[in-house]
């Protein structure tokens, strides 16, 4: 099998040869060369013809941003940004996927070195993801599929088990009240925005979980309220959700959409990993079925793995209405394609015609 081609861009020494270390021990990769930074950089990709970029951010002569803009523009590629885990760190990287990152991977501020060995299997995964990834240039999707294999398993992946177990849809007070429940990872933070920005402020409540690390929560549920006339926020426990609201699932906890008595609340749950993320989409997707039942409309938007599909179908049987994001305008198909595989899916739409379908649906239902 052809291996991807990655170039690595940093402005340290050190981090250029413990990634090309870490990137070397997967037989899937090879790294072409290393770049001190963007000047450089702009003659390695046309000399060495990379499949893949890592970019920092912050590095002299032209900062990583300036340099993902003129990349988009000219040579659309495929680039997972390595990012500080500070706040100016989150509002820097989502702005770079703004631009068309695939991905991120986030570094701490100290122990840099010994942090990243903590994260090589993550890095390996997040480049062999970027290597088939749908790259948006200009607002187009160009199809960026060389490489056609599957993202390896990291470690052991905990099921949805571990956090809440399955059961029957729970019988409460009865209520029409909808929730819309949307999941997303690799490419989500702007699939999320997209589909905001097009419901109107009378649109049911809406719980997140996106795959983003705690620094980014604030920044990111920053960016989806300016998007939407809904109003966002991160969700907190025993909040009470109510229609017009946005609530996204904070990156170091998981949550939960629970009743009390008519009305539902939030519930923040510190349990382990599930699918290797926390929040996971499929803790959220299965107490949703458990509580909402009928009354949610479920999303599944662009992502990386699987986390989601089992729970999606569970809310399906339920008796939920499901819209996954199609394949063409998904950054990478893997939590949608195996909710589709799962049985999940009611409609697969583009993403443009998401927040289309998810207002026929609360029409439909007279909410």
């Amino acid at each position: 099998m052809e291996k991807i081609r990655l170039l690595i861009i940093d402005d340290s020494a050190l981090i250029r040869t413990m990634l090309t270390k870490i990137f070397e021990s997967s037989e899937a990769i090879e790294v072409v060369g290393t770049a001190a930074d963007p000047i450089i950089a702009r003659d390695k990709i046309k000399r060495l013809k990379p499949d893949v970029l890592t970019l920092d951010i912050e590095m002299p002569r032209m900062d990583g941003l300036t340099f993902l803009r003129n990349l988009m523009r000219l040579r659309p590629m495929p680039v997972v940004m390595i990012s500080t885990l500070t706040e100016k760190g989150a509002e820097v990287t989502l702005e770079a996927l703004a631009i068309g990152a695939v991905d991120f991977v986030a570094k701490p501020k100290v122990d840099v070195a010994d942090t990243l060995n903590a994260y090589a299997e993550d890095l390996i995964e997040k480049v062999k993801a970027a290597a088939k990834a749908n790259i948006r240039s200009e607002s187009n999707l160009v199809s960026h599929q060389k490489h056609s294999m599957q993202a390896a398993d990291m470690t052991e992946k905990l099921s949805v088990d571990a956090v809440i177990q399955a059961a029957a849809p729970k019988k409460h007070f009865a209520t029409t009240e909808k929730i819309i429940a949307l999941g997303s990872s690799t490419g989500g933070t702007e699939a999320v925005k997209a589909v905001v920005k097009g419901l109107p402020r009378t649109t049911p409540a809406i719980v997140i979980a996106q795959h983003l690390p705690i620094a980014f929560s604030a920044s990111f549920a920053n960016h989806v309220d300016k998007a939407s006339e809904m109003q966002a926020c991160v969700a907190e426990e025993g909040q009470v959700i109510r229609p017009g609201h946005i609530y996204i699932a904070p990156g170091d906890k998981h949550l939960l959409v629970v009743r009390s008595g008519a009305r539902y609340v939030c519930q923040l749950n510190d349990g382990p990993p599930v699918n290797r993320h926390k929040p996971s989409v499929d803790v959220m997707f299965r107490s949703v079925a458990q509580n909402v039942g009928a009354n949610a409309i479920g999303v599944m938007l662009t992502g990386m793995g699987a986390d989601g599909a089992i729970a999606m179908k569970e809310m399906r049987d339920a008796g939920a209405i499901n819209i996954i994001q199609d394949q063409a305008s998904s950054v990478v198909w893997g939590m949608p394609g195996e909710a589709y595989r799962q049985g999940a899916a009611h409609y697969v739409k583009p993403l443009e015609q998401v927040a289309a379908q998810i207002l026929a649906l609360v029409k439909k239902s007279g909410n």
